[in-house]
């Protein structure tokens, strides 16, 4: 992943395109210091989960930022965000669609032998190893409740 953000970034400078240049940036940025973060606690640098756990982070963020700019009637701030989630998206892994999510579910607990509510944890964590940055966890969690 992070081969494809140094490349993503080059062409960006080659094509000056400055809104995806500093979004780039920012990204790579952030990484660095949970690199930084990860030495401390004896590892070289984060995993390409971490990373993908990382740009959903960001694009939270910048969702929940673009919300409070538009209720201010900052338009222009707004639709910033909503640009640099639309770089970050290009980077994480396409969601899998409702059906796919449900039949993840019932094999994580088919996988899991899970029979009652105390297996839920069981559950969410195998859907977490399988398919890291392509669930919605927390609608997953609901689902595998019911």
């Amino acid at each position: 992943m992070r081969d494809k953000f140094d490349t993503s970034l080059k062409d960006a400078m080659r094509a000056r395109d400055k809104r995806r240049i500093a979004t780039l940036r920012l990204i790579m940025a952030a990484i660095k210091d949970r690199d930084i973060d990860a030495r401390g606690q004896g590892r070289d640098e984060i995993s390409d989960s971490d990373i993908l756990a990382l740009l959903q982070k960001m694009v939270k963020q910048r969702a929940e930022s673009a919300k409070i700019y538009a209720e201010a009637g900052r338009d222009e701030l707004a639709e910033q965000e909503r640009e640099e989630i639309a770089i970050i998206d290009e980077f994480l892994p396409q969601p899998l669609s409702e059906t796919d999510v449900a039949v993840a579910i019932d094999a994580a607990i088919a996988a899991t032998n899970a029979t009652g509510l105390r297996d839920m944890g069981k559950v969410v964590a195998e859907l977490k190893s399988k398919y890291p940055g392509r669930i919605d966890f927390g609608r997953a969690a609901k689902l595998v409740k019911e």
